[in-house]
């Protein structure tokens, strides 16, 4: 069964922001950052910003487990610095994995970065981080860098990807 019929891709509000944290917090190779930092993306002073959540249109017909209060399965940060957009953070549920949800919300971005007319978009990612980077690769993103020791806790190499957009 695929994501399709059963998440909804919608924007982000203020009050995901308990939700959004807290699978973050799940997700060992996510950017983690403070309730502030989740804040000020929504502010209008702050750069554009796309904020996505996937949200289970049925958690139990589905038989993905979502947050229990939300039902939010993942969700997608990523600014818009034109004429580009950098994917900043990119979470899905441990139990919502390998099932379209990383997909949905990837192909969120590319739509909205085609809309906006971008040239491309933009990411780093943990060099062991294998289930991210095919997600990227399939979407269409190649490799164009390394950054050697960019993570910390623990330290680790970051890949850079880009989608040049039609």
């Amino acid at each position: 069964m695929t994501s399709e019929n059963i998440v909804r891709i919608r924007p982000a509000t203020v009050a995901d922001i308990p939700y959004i944290m807290s699978l973050e917090r799940q997700s060992a190779t996510a950017g983690h950052w403070t309730h502030k930092q989740y804040r000020q993306v929504f502010q209008p002073e702050s750069p554009p910003r796309l904020v996505l959540v996937a949200e289970a249109e049925s958690p139990r017909a589905s038989g993905l487990r979502a947050d229990a209060d939300s039902g939010i399965l993942g969700f997608l940060i990523a600014q818009h610095v034109a004429p580009e957009w950098e994917l900043e953070n990119i979470v899905v549920a441990p139990a919502a994995r390998r099932k379209g949800v990383g997909k949905r919300l990837l192909d969120g971005l590319l739509a909205a970065a085609r809309e906006s007319n971008s040239t491309a978009v933009f990411l780093e990612v943990r060099d062991s981080n294998t289930s991210a980077r095919a997600l990227y690769e399939k979407a269409g993103f190649k490799q164009t860098g390394h950054r050697p020791s960019y993570y910390t806790s623990p330290s680790e190499d970051a890949i850079l990807y880009r989608c040049t957009l039609d």
